[in-house]
């Protein structure tokens, strides 16, 4: 990611969130992450599982390393190798930094990696990639920094997440209330042109369950993943209008609660060998 003197670019053309209110908004959200990251924990586990057989990288990069829970995952799995945990949120790598398990904590760009060319044998991106406007930009940069041989397995959410509240708040105004994410069709295509070899790309649902909206309402707060849509209503929500948003969700409820459903992608890719 990218030296803090980079400009970071907004994201309005795309309407995907600017990234300056991303990093702010996960920063502030660094305590209280863990606690309510179920779905993360359980994405992250499954794209460890995806890793090639047999892979043991002398350096691995945690893309995107939030709390730095899969930096310590990680660095259990390869004891032998050095780990860098590079995030945009300085306030989740301050959480992480005394909690170990990388040898260094790099503020930083996805989409502008500060490390030099062929020098991390994996990296491991798990639910950050989401955030990133010019995904091609990351594939572009995970090819330059992988050496030969090396492996790039991300997971992001792509369209139809969260579409029960997306599809509610459409019954009570035309805001944009939920984040908008790329559709896995792009996914597919910037993949397939990124020059990287596709060992996998698949798209996997996730769904939770609520005993009520103002739980998962909660818990994205608590993630730093609640509305940073550009173009969201300012100021607070009116009673009649979340009364409305109650009522059209509970359209959805089923025995288990109020379902919310997350679109996982999940991709890995090589760089072949010179």
């Amino acid at each position: 990611m990218s030296d803090p003197a980079t400009p970071i670019p907004a994201s309005v053309e795309s309407g995907l969130p600017d990234k300056r209110q991303v990093a702010a908004s996960f920063s502030r959200a660094a305590a209280s992450y863990d606690a309510v990251a179920e779905l993360q924990r359980a994405v992250g586990n499954a794209l460890i599982e995806r890793l090639p057989t047999g892979l043991q990288p002398s350096c691995w990069l945690d893309l995107g390393s939030g709390t730095g829970y899969f930096s310590r995952t990680l660095a259990s799995r390869f004891p032998a190798s050095e780990g860098l945990a590079l995030d945009i949120a300085e306030g989740m790598l301050r959480h992480a930094r005394p909690l170990g398990g990388a040898a260094a904590f790099v503020a930083g760009d996805a989409e502008y990696l500060p490390l030099r060319g062929e020098s991390v044998g994996l990296i491991f991106s798990s639910l950050a990639l989401q955030w990133c406007e010019d995904f091609a930009a990351v594939l572009r940069e995970a090819a330059r920094v992988l050496r030969p041989g090396g492996i790039f397995a991300f997971s992001s959410l792509c369209n139809g997440t969260l579409q029960e509240l997306r599809d509610s708040w459409q019954t009570v105004d035309g805001f944009a209330h939920v984040n908008r994410f790329r559709s896995f069709e792009t996914y597919q295509q910037l993949c397939a042109s990124s020059g990287l070899g596709l060992v996998g790309l698949d798209v996997q649902p996730q769904v939770l369950h609520f005993p009520e909206l103002r739980q998962l309402s909660g818990e994205l707060k608590a993630l730093g993943a609640h509305n940073l849509n550009p173009g969201r209503p300012g100021g607070l929500t009116g009673r009649a209008r979340i009364r409305a948003l109650i009522d059209a969700y509970e359209r959805f409820r089923t025995p288990s609660g109020l379902p919310a459903t997350y679109q996982v992608v999940y991709g890995v890719l090589r760089k072949e060998s010179s």
